[in-house]
């Protein structure tokens, strides 16, 4: 798979990625990669919300559990009009609101402050027994990483979800397969990974993570069914859209690129 079969849309994404990046000398480019088609089509198709009014009461809560693939969200929310794009220009700089994770309260659209891996699924669980409780008509929806999957916070959240059959809640996996120094298969195996959230009380489906048109169509369908939380699955591609960063470990958190590393980045992405 290469970067001219995604489309413009999922091309400039990453490019912006890669313009913060350039800025900082630094970030998760791998992980923001694998979410691209995710979170743009959650903010494209799926989430209620009103970047006016980050608090409106009625909106669709998202949490980005994997908070280290913070740039694909600033790029969205930025793109939505959360905040200016100017400040994609200050990522990990002074003066900025955007920093190396997501942080609640000073960056609007953030919902809660992650990347201490295994809190935000538990968050999400909180908001959507309150929704619950309530009778409120918004969603929760939660992006977690498949490494993520490895803390024990995980599973014992995904019993409470299944305690309280909570269909308001969605959790999306961004399954790339990899992890900050190797193949998840090394680290520590999933498989059979999908069968896990059924075990604990998920519907579950898979999907191709990187398929704009696939992603909508099971995301339109949620909850999958009436009494129970919801699991999408997604196969990704760690490094998604340019060849020297695909399933490469070294690319998860990468210090100052040279500048050959940000010509060839710009060069795949076409620019």
């Amino acid at each position: 798979m290469s970067s001219s079969q995604l489309d413009a849309r999922s091309l400039q994404l990453r490019r912006t990625i890669i313009e913060m990046y350039a800025t900082a000398n630094r970030g998760h480019i791998g992980s923001a990669f694998s979410l691209v088609e995710i979170l743009r089509v959650l903010y494209d198709d799926i989430l209620r919300y009103d970047p006016a009014n980050p608090k409106w009461p009625d909106r669709d809560r998202f949490i980005l559990s994997k908070g280290h693939g913070c740039l694909a969200l600033y790029a969205v929310l930025a793109d939505k009009g959360f905040f200016p794009k100017t400040e994609l220009r200050l990522f990990c700089r002074k003066g900025g609101i955007l920093g190396g994770h997501p942080e609640y309260g000073r960056i609007p659209g953030v919902e809660a402050s992650t990347g201490s891996l295994g809190h935000g699924l538990p968050i999400g669980i909180g908001f959507a027994i309150h929704a619950q409780r309530a009778r409120a008509a918004h969603r929760v929806f939660v992006v977690v990483s498949d490494g993520e999957a490895n803390e024990g916070s995980t599973w014992e959240a995904l019993l409470a979800a299944r305690k309280h059959r909570l269909s308001n809640l969605t959790v999306l996996v961004d399954y790339d397969k990899m992890q900050s120094y190797g193949a998840t298969t090394e680290v520590l195996d999933l498989e059979p990974f999908s069968d896990k959230w059924r075990a604990f009380g998920f519907a579950v489906e898979e999907v191709d993570g990187h398929d704009v048109p696939a992603l909508r169509e099971v995301l339109s369908r949620v909850p999958l069914q009436p009494d129970k939380p919801s699991a999408i699955v997604c196969h990704t591609i760690k490094g998604r859209g340019v060849s020297f960063v695909e399933h490469n470990p070294h690319w998860h958190h990468k210090g100052p690129p040279t500048e050959a590393e940000l010509r060839g980045l710009f060069a795949e992405l076409g620019a």
